[in-house]
């Protein structure tokens, strides 16, 4: 027997694990999702990421059928069902079964899914050296059309970009804006050290108000790091003293290459290790217990 996923109000084997092929989260990518990860038998920052998903669905007017604390529960008990102790939850809510046409309105039930699994983003040896980072020519949706902050079931931008890094080989995408400031990577936020300040792009350049993203502004007050939001162009990134991208997946990872050129000295910096095994340390000690 395979993994255990919930879908439309019940377990099921994996195998088994299907939507119908007129639920508008396959047909028009209507819906919204989190990704969460497990740590010691705890599910980290689960409150901010339930928060983000609540909000992300009212602004499409979406009605999650489901109270926060009854989907919290939900997802603890995947994660138990599944025996996790480090992993990864994957949590998404469509629009539901509707017809052909655009209409939600035809979308009677919401359908929840969850699935709980482990998942591994780099090699631990790439936390080591860093990662290579090149910029793609796709740019990020301007956010007066589609809000960054509304993680939808739509990703055909990032998947754009991310066919660009994977034709240059590279780890990781840096993509640009409209008026060509870095947002962020293609599925991680971003940052640079620059004379001792940490800086990372503004949420209204296009930058997704990441969870990871809060836990390092919260990590870098502790430890008396000063840090800001701020327009960076790549000229700023190029000649940065550290650079480096978190992410749910990929939690804080060192960046040492931007488009062939070292950043610093090519190796992972004081600030960006330091940050590195603060995240670590909480990781470790922090959560939702699922038991």
């Amino acid at each position: 027997m395979g993994l255990q996923v919930y879908i439309d109000g019940r377990f099921v084997d994996e195998d088994d694990a299907k939507v119908s092929v007129y639920d508008h989260g396959l047909l028009y990518g209507d819906g919204v999702f989190e990704g969460i990860r497990v740590y010691n038998r705890r599910l980290f920052m689960m409150d901010e990421h339930l928060k983000r998903l609540y909000n992300g669905a009212k602004v499409i007017r979406l009605e999650i059928p489901m109270e926060p604390g009854d989907l919290k529960d939900k997802v603890r008990e995947t994660v138990r069902i599944n025996d996790i102790s480090d992993g990864y939850v994957r949590l998404v809510v469509t629009r539901g079964k509707g017809d052909l046409g655009l209409s939600p309105s035809k979308c009677a039930d919401p359908n929840i899914i969850i699935i709980a699994a482990t998942i591994k983003i780099y090699p631990e040896e790439v936390y080591m050296r860093g990662l290579n980072v090149v910029t793609v020519s796709t740019r990020r949706n301007n956010p007066d059309s589609l809000s960054p902050q509304i993680k939808s079931l739509n990703y055909l931008n990032h998947i754009l970009a991310h066919l660009e890094v994977l034709h240059a080989g590279a780890d990781e995408g840096l993509v640009l804006n409209d008026g060509g400031y870095v947002t962020e990577c293609v599925v991680d936020n971003f940052f640079i050290v620059v004379n001792g300040v940490i800086l990372t792009p503004p949420t209204n350049a296009g930058a997704l108000n990441g969870i990871t993203r809060l836990v390092v502004f919260n990590l870098a007050k502790e430890h008396n790091m000063e840090i800001r939001e701020e327009n960076l162009s790549l000229v700023e990134c190029y000649t940065a003293d550290e650079a480096f991208l978190t992410g749910t997946a990929a939690e804080v990872a060192p960046v040492t290459h931007i488009d062939e050129r070292p950043i610093g000295d090519g190796k992972p910096g004081p600030f960006t290790t330091r940050l590195m095994e603060a995240f670590k340390e909480l990781k470790e000690n922090y959560g939702t217990p699922i038991d």
